[in-house]
């Protein structure tokens, strides 16, 4: 039985909550458009909440893209230099 957002390939989505840890990183208003231009263009996200500290983005799944490939891609994401003060919250 898969959890919803828990297949590994098809339908459903991933809730991705980013919060900031430092409070002289950038707000979460432009952290967000460098996060999303950071992962692939193809990939359905909705913004579903954004604030100074905190964004929440659904990823929607398909049969190219799992769980797995949004983890790693988001985590490559905050990995970069204009979005240190980041992280995803678990």
């Amino acid at each position: 039985m898969s959890r919803r957002g828990d297949t590994a390939y098809g339908t459903g989505h991933v809730d991705l909550v980013a919060v900031r840890r430092d409070g002289t990183a950038a707000t979460g208003e432009t952290t967000v458009v460098r996060l999303l231009s950071l992962l692939p263009a193809h990939w359905f996200c909705t913004l579903r909440s954004v604030g100074p500290d905190r964004i929440d983005l659904r990823i929607d799944l398909d049969g190219h893209v799992d769980r797995g490939a949004v983890r790693r891609a988001v985590a490559g994401a905050l990995a970069d230099r204009a979005l240190d003060g980041w992280t995803e919250e678990p």
